[in-house]
C-alpha cells in the first residue's frame, strides 16, 4: 500500500483574552483537569472532527455568529471559532454555562 505524503497545512491559532485570563484562571485553581482541554484543542488544530462525546455544536445569535461550544467534561465548556477561509481556528473562552451564558 503506498503511503501519502501530503497533508494540510494546520490551521493558524489565536486566543482571545477572555480565553487567556479563563485559562488561567482554571489551570492555577487546579479543579478541571486542563490536559482534557489540551487534547480537545489539539483535534481542532489538525482539523478533526470531534468525537460524539463532545457534545459540538454551533452556538445562535448575538456575539455568538458562528462559533461553536464543546463540552469538554460536565459542564466545562470550551467555546471557539474555525475560519475555513483564513484557515484560522480562534479560541474565544471557557467556562461553565452560568459563567459564559449569565
Amino acid at each position: 500500500m503506498k503511503e501519502n505524503k501530503r497533508s494540510k497545512l494546520p490551521r493558524r491559532v489565536e486566543y482571545t483574552r477572555t480565553f487567556a485570563k479563563a485559562w488561567e484562571r482554571y489551570n492555577r485553581a487546579g479543579r478541571r483537569n486542563m490536559n482534557n482541554m489540551t487534547e480537545v484543542m489539539k483535534l481542532l488544530f489538525i482539523g478533526s472532527a470531534l468525537p460524539a462525546e463532545f457534545l459540538d455544536h454551533y452556538l445562535l445569535g448575538g456575539d455568538w455568529d458562528n462559533a461553536k461550544e464543546c463540552h469538554i467534561g460536565g459542564d466545562f465548556l470550551l467555546i471557539y471559532r474555525v475560519d475555513e477561509k483564513q484557515n484560522l481556528l480562534t479560541f474565544i473562552n471557557l467556562g461553565t454555562h452560568s459563567e459564559l451564558f449569565e
